[in-house]
């Protein structure tokens, strides 16, 4: 049963839960039979939910919980006394080795906060950063850090790039990826003061295939593999792109129905569309990970659909395979 990758899922966070989150679990066992999901939530919603479906029995756990942390919660103080919330419980499900990964919508705060406080961080390790994959023009490309460490320290971000290599190695297949740090300007005397100071560190570190900066309009070119950054910088620019994506997608589609003609064109041009659009859905590539912990723990979207919560459980599978806690404590364990 070792190849067998148990995951924890929080039934009760996000927008769309539990509908959506419990759709998206029944797709992954249907699609994976490598995959047991155990779901944690309230017993009358996540039975409600579940009794729609057809799915092997086997590969879904239900574990019971009586308490939801709300997004506008104090993070540490609800993850301290809400001990049976959904998030808490899956936490410990992980924390207790009784799975391997953890998957959320829910509040952000509570899930990085109980992910440090109940899980862990790996010895070395100062500060885990969320790793959402981001979809370019060649491919995805990794950007570190999109939410959890709006203070972060020049030596952190060579942990970022270093945690983040690993992860586009071993679990994306990238031979030796390429490191930018996101940045104003290309010249390496740009940028602000943590810019500067942390250039010259990712320019001399060891086992990191540093190629310079990357302005924001160049994260979609996919030249760059693993973009570092703190998560204010992060955040603005990942939020940014999932706008100008869903404002463009409304234009084009407006654009092609507003006549006949267009109408005829969309016609003609809608499965090449639709396939291009595709490589460029966020929710096709999971959640973001937060990296460093001693177990995984995956941030999704907190208006995630079943595609997103399915991709989330989908990727916990590779992250496991490719042994991504284990390399980064032989990376950075001290």
């Amino acid at each position: 049963m070792s190849d067998i990758t148990r995951v924890a899922l929080d039934a009760m966070g996000g927008d769309n839960a539990p509908v959506e989150i419990i759709k998206g679990a029944v797709d992954a066992v249907n699609e994976n039979e490598n995959i047991i999901v155990y779901v944690v939530g309230s017993s009358e919603e996540v039975d409600r939910e579940l009794s729609k479906y057809t799915y092997p029995s086997d590969r879904i756990e239900k574990v019971y919980s009586t308490e939801i942390i709300e997004t506008a919660e104090p993070p540490v103080m609800a993850v301290r006394k809400k001990k049976d919330s959904s998030i808490v419980r899956g936490l410990n499900l992980v924390k207790d080795g009784t799975c391997d990964a953890f998957v959320s919508a829910g509040s952000s705060g509570a899930v990085l906060v109980g992910g440090q406080l109940l899980i862990g961080r790996i010895k070395g390790v100062d500060r885990p950063p969320l790793a959402p994959l981001i979809p370019t023009s060649k491919g995805v490309s990794l950007l570190v850090d999109c939410g959890a460490n709006v203070d972060a320290r020049p030596n952190h971000l060579v942990q970022f790039a270093e945690m983040g290599s690993i992860y586009m190695e071993h679990v994306v297949g990238v031979k030796n990826p390429t490191v930018g740090i996101l940045n104003i300007g290309a010249e390496e005397d740009k940028g602000n003061a943590l810019v500067k100071e942390t250039f010259p560190l990712l320019k001399n570190a060891s086992g990191i295939n540093f190629v310079g900066s990357v302005e924001a309009r160049d994260v979609v070119s996919g030249d760059v593999d693993v973009i570092v950054c703190e998560a204010f910088a992060g955040n603005v620019c990942l939020k940014t792109l999932e706008g100008v994506a869903k404002t463009l997608l409304k234009e084009v589609k407006a654009g092609m129905l507003s006549s006949f003609t267009g109408k005829i064109g969309a016609a003609l041009v809608a499965p090449s569309l639709k396939k291009a659009l595709k490589r460029f859905d966020a929710s096709e590539y999971g959640g973001a990970p937060l990296l460093g912990l001693k177990g995984l723990v995956v941030k999704t979207h907190g208006n995630s659909k079943s595609k997103e919560i399915k991709n989330s459980i989908l990727q916990c599978v590779s992250f496991k395979e490719g042994r991504i806690s284990d390399r980064i404590r032989n990376k950075l364990e001290k």
